[in-house]
């Protein structure tokens, strides 16, 4: 037993423990993939503990140990590829993954034939080349080919140095994991492009992990009694996980500040968001004497669908009616959710009245059709106000104002009833008059 790894196998099981708790709370597609990775780290330290064992016990330790370390490089590349849902995908996952525990396995459990080393090598190249191939007319990501080219590399590689007398396997041990490691830095330079400290910590640490395979046997062999400790190999590793949860944490902030700003249920800004575009939109009106149109959207029967079909119909009637909102305006524009079945639409510049006017017939003529969600075909309406900047207004809150008596004239001149008021909720009696703003009385009249 070699009882020195074991300090090794406890940090990097504290560090994969550390990267599950973060895995867990994070909402990011890789996680999972990431940490089975790290298990597998853990699973090649433990296995380094018993290579030493003779026989049969010590074969095994060698092969759970090349092939782990191997596996574990191959999960984390595969888990950035954008493309991986794809069946083809895990058909290339499949190859790689089989083609490495096959090659290590005749080395480690044979006696070595040329034959078998050979076929072995072969089916390095040959198994990505041939899925690829397969799919060439529907799936050719540039990152797929640049795989199969790595490969079919390595496995050349092999071919010419494997049976090279004295360190032939080692060199191809080597290589192989060179392979899978630069591959990692690639695949997250290409997913990762962003200027983070996680991205650089994780695609830095790759990099030097990968150098590790070359830099090491060539000191052992040009440089035996040069005083580096083994353990500074290991030192990219713990680069590579810092920079991986430093990822993770990276990523769930962004999609925090995504909710804070979007509607949960069909993606749209929200308020908040609404009223920062509205605001700039506003802002850049001015700056160049153009105009800005608002429309204020309330769906005429969806409390009936609630009250008829449930609140899941509702879901599917909003997510729907976003889906259409911003199938029907340009990119530059906004539409947003503003309240329960309440979108408000920002037309920015160049725009005028008829262009509003134009929006809001097409939205109405579509809301008008029946919509079919799932069994059920449901008929609803919606009621428009339009609001022009400057015409109409001189500031956002104004703006929304003019809108909103707009969209009430709407409902009054097509016969549709007005919501129920809501009732007026108890309001704590305060040690000190409140005085109303002048913008707050003017929309309150």
């Amino acid at each position: 037993m070699n009882w020195g790894k074991l300090p090794d196998f406890a940090a990097v099981l504290l560090l994969a423990s550390a990267f599950a708790s973060v895995a867990r709370r994070s909402r990011a597609p890789v996680s999972v993939s990431w940490l089975t990775g790290w298990l597998m780290i853990a699973l090649h330290f433990a296995a380094t503990t018993v290579v030493p064992t003779a026989g049969l016990a010590g074969q095994t330790a060698s092969f759970v140990g090349v092939v782990s370390l191997a596996w574990a490089g191959i999960l984390f590349s595969w888990a950035t590829v954008p493309y991986r849902s794809q069946i083809s995908s895990h058909w290339m996952l499949m190859s790689m993954l089989s083609s490495t525990a096959v090659y290590i396995g005749v080395i480690v459990f044979s006696s070595n034939p040329p034959w078998a080393l050979n076929s072995a090598a072969i089916l390095f190249g040959a198994g990505p080349l041939g899925i690829a191939l397969f799919k060439v007319r529907t799936e050719g990501h540039p990152l797929r080919w640049m795989t199969v080219a790595t490969y079919c590399s390595l496995s050349a590689f092999l071919l010419v140095f494997q049976n090279r007398p004295g360190n032939g396997l080692d060199l191809a041990i080597n290589a192989i994991l060179f392979n899978v490691y630069l591959g990692c830095c690639v695949h997250f330079l290409f997913a990762y492009r962003r200027a983070s400290a996680g991205a650089f910590v994780t695609m830095a640490g790759f990099l030097a992990w990968a150098s590790v395979f070359v830099v090491a046997p060539w000191i052992a062999s040009y440089w035996p009694n040069a005083p580096i400790e083994n353990e500074v190999w290991n030192l990219p590793k713990y680069l590579v996980a810092v920079g991986m949860i430093l990822l993770l944490l990276e990523d769930q902030i962004e999609h925090n500040k995504y909710l804070a700003l979007h509607d949960e249920l069909t993606g749209l800004p929200n308020r908040r968001l609404f009223q920062d575009r509205l605001n700039s939109a506003l802002e850049r009106a001015r700056r160049t004497g153009s105009q800005t149109a608002l429309l204020l959207v309330d769906l005429d029967q969806f409390k009936q669908v609630n009250d008829t079909y449930g609140h899941h119909a509702g879901d599917l009637l909003l997510e729907h009616v976003g889906k259409v909102f911003s199938g029907r305006v340009r990119r530059s524009d906004t539409v947003a959710r503003t309240g329960g079945d309440e979108f408000a639409i920002v037309l920015d510049e160049p725009t005028s009245r008829a262009d509003a006017e134009r929006v809001s017939n097409s939205l109405l003529e579509l809301l008008n059709e029946p919509l079919q969600l799932g069994e059920r075909t449901i008929r609803i309406g919606a009621s428009i106000g339009i609001a022009l900047f400057p015409e109409d207004a001189a500031g956002a809150e104004e703006l929304c104002i003019a809108a909103d008596l707009r969209m009430y004239e709407f409902k009054h001149r097509n016969g549709i009833p007005p919501p129920p008021p809501r009732r007026p909720q108890p309001q704590p009696v305060l040690p000190f008059p409140v005085v109303e703003s002048s913008a707050r009385l003017q929309r309150a009249e």
